[in-house]
């Protein structure tokens, strides 16, 4: 059975590797809906609030009115000299690679997994009409695809 769970966070971003308007830093009202694949045990097969009582925490505490911001960008040096600098608390979500919409579901995808529970699919929305669907077997693939080129880098002496 799927049982599908709707959450939302505010979070500032940009792409840093495009050459359009995302490149500047910007915000959205992301939605995530998240489809969670449960087994029915006797009259039920998961309270709604076991997956609020996980997800609604990790998403406050590590997104909302945060950061997503790339390791790998410029600006996260400068956020992080200034944040040494004066004492200031930034709240930046880091990740290892661009923070596109697309690497958003992937780093979800994993940590909702690490919280305990089977996904079979996300959707994040970054608009009103801008919708990603992620699934299991788009997991998989990323995974093997970071993993591959985590291996050449080593390989070459790259980041």
């Amino acid at each position: 059975m799927i049982i599908r769970k709707e959450y939302k966070f505010y979070a500032a971003h940009r792409n840093e590797t495009l050459d359009d308007k995302c490149r500047n830093l910007h915000g959205h009202r992301y939605g995530v809906v998240c489809y969670f694949e449960v087994e029915r045990n006797g009259d039920i097969s998961t309270l709604f609030g076991d997956f609020d009582a996980k997800v609604e925490p990790h998403l406050k505490t590590n997104y909302d009115h945060g950061m997503l911001i790339n390791r790998h960008d410029p600006l996260f040096n400068t956020l992080s000299v200034y944040a040494q600098q004066t004492g200031d608390h930034l709240k930046l979500n880091v990740f290892e690679r661009p923070t596109s919409v697309e690497n958003l579901a992937h780093k979800l995808f994993c940590e909702i997994t690490e919280l305990g529970f089977r996904l079979a699919r996300l959707e994040i929305r970054e608009t009103d009409t801008s919708v990603l669907t992620y699934s299991r077997d788009d997991w998989v693939a990323d995974n093997r695809r970071f993993a591959a080129n985590s291996r050449r880098a080593e390989k070459t002496g790259e980041r």
